[in-house]
């Protein structure tokens, strides 16, 4: 099969036209509205992210509060203890960094001053700022201040430690601190977290590198430097005006306490309940080489971030899930029980018991190898990379979206009843969504807001269509990739592919069918909190079953409501998001299919937060439109309906 990059991209202006997303831009569009956006472009939004970052923010586990979206740092609490005090026993600190070389404290320390950085290897804030630190390390190399980082993580090998100093070209000194005792001098709590520690050993400030990044939200540029700042007052011998901020990130993963040891028959345990809980709820992303930041498929992983799983199931941060339960009730629903929120409270509490290992839960991880990576029931009938080479994604910058044909080689209808797309760089493709249309066409307009064959974005979870259900694809087909990169400070290869299991088209009963309702005229004015758009499905329904709803925005998005209109004019809710997060861009699937009279129309709804509350905006006084990039905006009502098959 021939797969080759519907374009190349040119190293000027490789941008798609609205509406013509296989034209490139010329000269004679300079002038154009979308000229003038570019800029002042903003870099896209912070995904899964950390989810395609890291990817996701909605990973990227941290603070004691509700996240139904976007959230502020909480307020501020008095600093630790040891803030302004002299901390004579720093002097004596000896770590070993992760190439095994043995440091004193006096070898790190500069004459002016010194950052310790508490760092994990698996903590997506921890991974988006450790540029960042090495970037503040230049700058004051000359002036003084000396940098050391410190992984505190029990669960973080030397070898880890070492591959993510190679990754992000971490020049820093980066000690291992085994025993935590540096962390509990110190009193530092979560990855990332920053001391500045004077010359006369005493802690000047602690908490955040700045204010850029955090839980659920990223800026185009920092508007609170804290760290900068007090590095510059110490040296210029002012004092810090700013002492103590919250630290975001993840909680230091811990030594397990000694009640672990206690004999108690009821005891709850990893094998017999956690375990369990993990498979079923967790592990899909939580696993090697997937979507989630952290391994929670062993026993070992999982009681290391345990603290970090207590917290994030209890603000209901974990597992993301943000439709309400009124309305119509979905089989992908993820949250948790009361029992089964009790359940991991319980486990922590008394100790992290693992237990009899002969109950533990099967690792679906085996299947998935078995299937050399996919969540499919088995490895598809048919595989299709997007292109026959990888695509190279820069260190940083903004990579307009990347269209690639790959040729299906089919001279008949193909049913095809579970789809999958893998990334082939998970950290950096934010979303991929494939087209289908006839080999050699022309046209310009793929319909992406209207349809698409099979795509991927954070938190999508593969699965088959019931029994008798299937897409079909046409004879004679070819599909484009429409692949959207978020660079994450370090270079990366991407050869995303998609894998189909056809079905016999004789056992097929009903086509499964992608439309929606969508928006393209909306304007949204500046810094308004909760402007309001509304689409239709264009056309009336045939009689049909509605199986999922998929909505779309960018990183405005505020809310997202689907209801019915009937041919009878009745109205009915079934999908209510009151907090829309760009991050966990779910599919909703029914419980059950929901039987549709024929003349039914799909009604969606969304507000948008365009105010400077929303600290994912990249620009609260622009005038907002429909674009493709996420510093623009959309409305798209996507759900999925199959249809009686005509024979």
């Amino acid at each position: 099969m021939k797969r080759t990059p519907v374009f190349a991209a040119p190293s000027i202006d490789p941008r798609p036209v609205a509406g013509d997303p296989l034209r490139r831009y010329t000269a004679a569009d300079a002038n154009t509205r979308w000229a003038r956006l570019w800029a002042s472009l903003w870099a896209p939004c912070f995904l899964m992210g950390f989810l395609t970052s890291s990817l996701l923010a909605g990973l990227a586990w941290g603070q004691n509060a509700p996240m139904p979206g976007p959230q502020s740092p909480g307020p501020q609490s008095p600093g630790p203890q040891s803030l302004g005090k002299k901390i004579d026993a720093i002097a004596k600190v000896e770590k070993t960094d992760c190439l095994g070389k043995q440091w004193k404290w006096a070898e790190l320390a500069g004459n002016q001053g010194t950052v310790v950085v508490f760092l994990g290897t698996e903590c997506p804030l921890a991974k988006q700022y450790t540029p960042r630190i090495e970037e503040l390390r230049k700058r004051y190399l000359e002036r003084g201040i000396g940098f050391v980082a410190i992984d505190p993580n029990i669960q973080d090998s030397l070898a880890e430690m070492a591959a993510h100093a190679r990754r992000f070209e971490l020049q820093t000194p980066f000690l291992k601190d085994p025993d935590q005792s540096l962390a509990d001098l110190l009193g530092a709590t979560r990855t990332p977290e920053v001391c500045l520690i004077d010359a006369q050993n005493t802690i000047r400030y602690q908490g955040r590198i700045d204010d850029q990044h955090g839980i659920g939200f990223s800026r185009e540029t920092p508007t609170q430097n804290e760290l900068a700042d007090a590095i510059d007052s110490l040296i210029a011998g002012r004092p810090v005006s700013t002492s103590w901020t919250q630290a975001s990130g993840c909680l230091i993963g811990r030594n397990r306490s000694k009640a672990e040891s206690a004999d108690d028959s009821q005891a709850i345990t990893y094998a017999q309940h956690i375990s369990h809980l993990l498979e079923s709820r967790c592990v899909s992303c939580h696993r090697s080489g997937d979507i989630g930041p952290m391994d929670l498929s062993t026993y070992d992983d999982a009681a290391a971030w345990a603290d970090m799983i207590l917290e994030v199931t209890q603000n209901k941060t974990m597992p993301p899930w943000h439709a309400t339960d009124e309305h119509a009730q979905f089989r992908n629903d993820r949250r948790l029980s009361q029992n089964e929120l009790d359940l991991i409270e319980q486990w922590v509490s008394q100790g992290k018991r693992r237990g009899d290992t002969s109950l533990e839960a099967k690792p679906q991880t085996d299947r998935i190898a078995e299937n050399t990576g996919w969540l499919l029931p088995k490895t598809p009938d048919i595989i299709i990379p997007m292109s026959d080479r990888p695509y190279s994604v820069p260190k940083t910058g903004v990579v307009n979206y990347q269209y690639f044909r790959a040729d299906m080689n089919n001279d008949k209808d193909l049913w095809v009843q579970g789809m999958e797309i893998i990334p082939g760089a998970r950290e950096v493709v934010h979303h991929v969504l494939v087209f289908v249309r006839d080999k050699g066409s022309k046209k310009r307009d793929l319909g992406g807001a209207r349809s698409f064959l099979a795509g991927y974005v954070p938190g999508t979870r593969a699965e088959m269509m019931p029994v008798g259900y299937a897409k079909r694809i046409p004879a004679n087909s070819e599909l484009i990739f429409q692949v959207h990169y978020t660079p994450n400070g370090t270079a990366q290869k991407d050869l995303s592919k998609v894998g189909f299991i056809l079905a016999d088209p004789e056992q097929i009963t009903h086509e499964v069918k992608t439309t929606s309702a969508v928006s393209l005229n909306f304007q949204i004015p500046p810094g308004a909190s909760d402007h309001r758009v509304t689409a239709s499905l264009p056309e009336k329904l045939p009689e049909c079953e509605l199986l999922a709803m998929s909505p779309h925005m960018h990183v405005r998005g505020k809310s997202f409501r689907y209801s019915l209109i009937y041919p009878d004019r009745k109205r009915e809710i079934l999908l209510d998001i009151p907090g829309y997060d760009f991050n966990w861009q779910t599919e909703y699937r029914l419980a059950t299919p929901m039987k549709l009279p024929a003349g039914t129309r799909m009604f969606c709804e969304a507000t948008f937060d365009n105010s400077d509350a929303n600290l994912n905006n990249p620009d609260s006084k622009a005038w907002v439109r429909w674009g493709d990039q996420t510093y623009e905006e959309m409305m798209i009502g996507y759900f999925h309906y199959a249809e009686k098959r005509r024979q």
